[in-house]
């Protein structure tokens, strides 16, 4: 371990020497027009989460355009966003291939007035280092997280010291805007927003004919995967409950996901006496579309949680060792059941009576979208 840390801090110093630059406590932005925001971590919902950082520059500089750098894994979240203006996806098996090494490159120099590397729950030395080999006036990142001192932090010359540690239950999407709130660039809208096309409606429209709903018919969707085994419910409770869901309305469900929830949607399908329907590994947008013409959603503490809570349908979501005050979906109709950091102490009967509050058992009361 002394030798990996003798090591990188030899590799520290070289880059500091070759494209460090020295701090300034100027907190006056001189009125920014192009934005360069590097956030290629590969987390989808920590992604989303942080829409309102890009919301908050729209807000404050209305003529703007936004760049941002995002991973093959989570830049499908932000296909359509209208606060993006431009997407490059930064992919790391690429880096050998001149011609892609020369279009990175030329995106980082093409004169941004503003570079900014948004930080949540780590620092990452490569979104560091990018917004470093940028050519943008202003580079602003984290001094310091929680305070453990950024390492790499001499690849910007205005550092924020970032620190919730006495405000542990404030939620993500405000978090993400004390990057930018020293320089006056701040939002009270702190939702998650993803933007559907016409396009996007129709193939949503198209799936519930071809499940033939009755006006009277509720329809629910739920995301039973997740990318951690700790946050995923129980299938047999997930099972249960839609059980105990039929035996009171007349409802369909369906089941959003991709190949890697193959194995848990077959286990549900085999098992259940009852059609369920599946929207499998579809773009973003039309898993926004689909839940927005919902009546409700359920789902595990994931990125799919965060595309749900970008929609007014309403949502409960089933929380284990994440806490949701953090995470958890904001605005109406937004719920969230949490017992213990074991997430299958939450019961069926938990999630059943929070889904009799939410649906009266005449959909005619309902307010039908």
């Amino acid at each position: 371990m002394a030798k990996k840390n003798f090591l990188s801090n030899i590799l520290y110093k070289i880059f500091q020497k070759l494209f460090g630059t020295v701090e300034d406590k100027d907190l006056s932005l001189s009125n920014p027009q192009k934005f360069l925001i590097v956030r290629q971590h590969n987390q989808l919902g920590d992604l989303l989460a942080g829409v309102s950082l890009f919301r908050a520059i729209k807000e404050t500089y209305p003529a703007s355009s936004i760049t941002i750098i995002l991973s093959p894994d989570n830049y499908h979240g932000l296909v359509k966003n209208r606060f993006i203006d431009k997407i490059f996806i930064f992919d790391k098996k690429k880096l050998l291939n001149p011609l892609y090494v020369i279009r990175l490159v030329t995106l980082l120099r093409s004169g941004y007035d503003s570079a900014i590397v948004p930080v949540v729950v780590s620092i990452s030395f490569t979104s560091n280092f990018l917004a470093g080999l940028s050519n943008s006036r202003v580079k602003i990142g984290a001094a310091s997280l929680n305070g453990i001192v950024n390492e790499s932090a001499f690849f910007f010359n205005r550092r924020i010291k970032l620190d919730w540690r006495k405000h542990p239950d404030s939620n993500v999407s405000e978090r993400s805007l004390d990057i930018v709130r020293p320089f006056g660039i701040t939002t009270s809208d702190y939702r998650v927003e993803i933007n559907f096309t016409e396009e996007d409606i129709e193939v949503a429209r198209l799936f519930k004919e071809q499940i033939g709903l009755s006006d009277k018919e509720y329809i629910i969707g739920f995301h039973v995967g997740a990318g951690k085994p700790s946050n995923r419910w129980s299938l047999d409770k997930y099972l249960l409950l839609m059980r105990r869901l039929k035996e009171i309305y007349l409802i369909q469900f369906y089941l959003t996901g991709s190949n890697s929830d193959r194995e848990e949607i077959q286990y549900l399908k085999s098992r259940a006496e009852f059609k369920l329907y599946e929207f499998l590994n579809k773009p973003i947008p039309e898993v926004a579309a689909l839940i927005s013409l919902s009546d409700l959603f359920i789902s595990n503490d994931t990125g799919i949680m965060h595309v749900a809570g970008s929609t007014s349908t309403p949502q409960i979501s089933i929380f284990g060792p994440t806490n949701p005050f953090n995470w958890a979906p904001i605005g109406n109709n937004k719920y969230f059941i949490r017992k213990s950091e074991l997430i299958d102490d939450v019961s069926v009967q938990d999630v059943f009576e929070l889904c009799k509050m939410i649906l009266p058992f005449n959909k005619e009361e309902y307010h039908v979208r």
